[in-house]
């Protein structure tokens, strides 16, 4: 930003800025769609009556979830990935 803006508005611009880090190991999104994967399994399997029994379900469940420090185990490796996405990865000789 630096190299680009003066300063005063470099600073401007990244005092509106937020980083987020993603996880290094796994993909995030995927990470993501197993969250919501298990959420519709979990807690939205049935009908809902309305938007406040919704948001207090939804609200709930996160907890349960949180409090119990739920973690993805992550098994596909980079080997998995040459051997089943082999036509991605070259061949170095």
């Amino acid at each position: 930003m630096y190299k680009t803006f003066n300063p005063k508005e470099a600073r401007r611009i990244l005092d509106k800025l937020d980083f987020h880090y993603t996880p290094i190991h796994g993909s995030w999104l995927n990470m993501a769609e197993i969250e919501f994967s298990i959420l519709g399994r979990e807690c939205l399997d049935r009908r809902i009556p309305d938007k406040t029994a919704l948001i207090n379900e939804v609200n709930t469940w996160t907890e349960e979830r949180n409090s119990k420090e739920s973690k993805i185990i992550w098994r596909f490796k980079n080997e998995d990935a040459r051997i089943k996405l082999k036509r991605l990865y070259p061949l170095i000789k």
